[in-house]
């Protein structure tokens, strides 16, 4: 089961981070959460890993309306959006939201997933 949307994108690490979070701001998305993947592997296990982002992205009217249909969605928020560094260029991928819900079964969050897809969908086609 396929369960993220990916994309390499040329640029530099840093840049293809930035032009993500602009990217995600203007769907909607603020960015709770920014794990530096390789610098806390080097601070808590002393080992060097590529760079890794973790971008925890909300849509605060969005996720609203998830947490009204189901009282524990919060355990699938935010969206995860990785940005990291691959042999052969930089690659970003999404969480589809979809392949979440559907096993979750409550038809009020089909709706709300699918457009949270669609935005991280157009977030990743304009990276």
């Amino acid at each position: 089961m396929n369960y993220t949307f990916d994309r390499k994108i040329a640029g530099t690490f840093n840049d293809v981070v930035e032009r993500t979070i602009a990217a995600l701001k203007k769907e909607g998305f603020g960015v709770l959460t920014d794990i530096d993947v390789s610098a806390t592997m080097k601070a808590k296990l002393g080992v060097k890993f590529r760079p890794y982002r973790i971008l925890g992205a909300c849509n605060p009217p969005l996720a609203h309306q998830a947490l009204q249909a189901e009282d524990k969605i919060g355990t699938m928020l935010p969206c995860n959006v990785i940005v990291q560094e691959k042999a052969n260029g930089i690659e970003v991928s999404a969480v589809d939201p979809l392949a979440g819900m559907k096993r979750i079964g409550n038809p009020e969050l089909s709706g709300i997933a699918s457009e949270v897809a669609g935005k991280l969908k157009r977030v990743m086609d304009s990276i």
